[in-house]
């Protein structure tokens, strides 16, 4: 080993290596070995190690995990309704089992198997149906069908109206996960969903049966106008689109309105939380406090509403 020429600079990590190139950062001398290419020049060991650590995951403006493919979630979701309506068209479209398990209804029916797509008013129980010999009972959400308050929100039969729903998904969805990230976009969706069908179930026909991602769909409206306002940004094409989906409600018979205002509402709240909720490490914690206290609100809504048509 050959001592080095003295005044000479050696590396900081080999002494005994004359170097004549400095890191970019803490500017010590690093020999071939210890040099890490930067965007100008070449970083030591240390620096690079330190850099590492500093640097934190991607976040997003609201504190979620930014998403590589920020419409991943958004397919995701249209690829399940998308299969629930192909289940729905093989078992036989309007008169699938499917629909009538499914779809949200707020009170058990009690349907003619004989004349599918009639049903017997006035039949509260299965055991009443069964005693027909032509009734075939579906239960409600009073009847313990609780599961139809979200799977309604994937439950389509109509091409135009999931065509429909899914164009405006594919078209909100991506700029709302690129905003918040995917697990609070997902969140957002879910919530505005059971929103709405909260609100049909208080606000609709006991026998009148409701389906559709409209609920969530108009969440995502609600959730862009909080954040576009919130950010300062021009949101008149958001109210604009808004104001023809609002029309189209009250023009278009059989849409519900009730599970439309719903999903707005719940949307809206979901997105003030995430968006107002005070920076700092804390702030994840006060965001799903504040959409677990929604689902609270929303779970006891239904169950009061339950308890009254029972």
């Amino acid at each position: 080993m050959t001592e080095p020429t003295a005044g000479v600079p050696t590396c900081y990590r080999h002494p005994d290596r004359e170097s004549y190139i400095r890191c970019q950062r803490c500017g010590q001398p690093i020999c071939p070995d210890c040099m890490n290419e930067a965007a100008v020049g070449f970083q030591c060991p240390s620096c690079v190690a330190e850099g590492a650590k500093a640097t934190r995951a991607g976040r997003t403006t609201y504190g979620g995990i930014r998403s590589s493919q920020p419409g991943s979630t958004s397919i995701m979701l249209i690829a399940i309704n998308v299969a629930v309506w192909v289940a729905v068209m093989v078992t036989g479209g309007a008169r699938s089992r499917l629909v009538d398990l499914l779809a949200l209804t707020p009170v058990g029916q009690c349907t003619s198997v004989a004349n599918p797509g009639a049903y017997y008013p006035g039949i509260g129980t299965q055991t009443v149906c069964d005693a027909i010999g032509d009734g075939r009972w579906y239960p409600g959400v009073a009847d313990g069908a609780y599961w139809q308050l979200i799977t309604s929100a994937f439950m389509h039969v109509q091409p135009w109206h999931i065509g429909f729903n899914m164009l405006a998904l594919w078209f909100l969805g991506p700029q709302l996960e690129h905003v918040l990230g995917r697990a609070r976009f997902l969140a957002l969706y879910l919530v505005s969903a059971l929103a709405g069908s909260v609100a049909v179930l208080w606000l609709s026909n006991e026998y009148q049966s409701t389906l559709g991602a409209s609920g969530a769909v108009f969440g995502l409206m609600g959730a862009l106008l909080v954040i576009g306002t919130k950010a300062r940004a021009d949101v008149s094409a958001i109210w604009g689109w808004l104001a023809i989906n609002v029309l189209l409600t009250f023009v278009v018979s059989n849409v519900s309105w009730q599970g439309h205002l719903g999903g707005l509402i719940g949307g809206a709240l979901v997105a003030a939380a995430l968006a107002y909720a005070p920076r700092g490490p804390r702030r994840a914690t006060v965001q799903w406090a504040a959409i677990a206290v929604l689902v609270v609100v929303l779970g006891a809504a239904a169950a009061v509403r339950v308890a009254m048509l029972g």
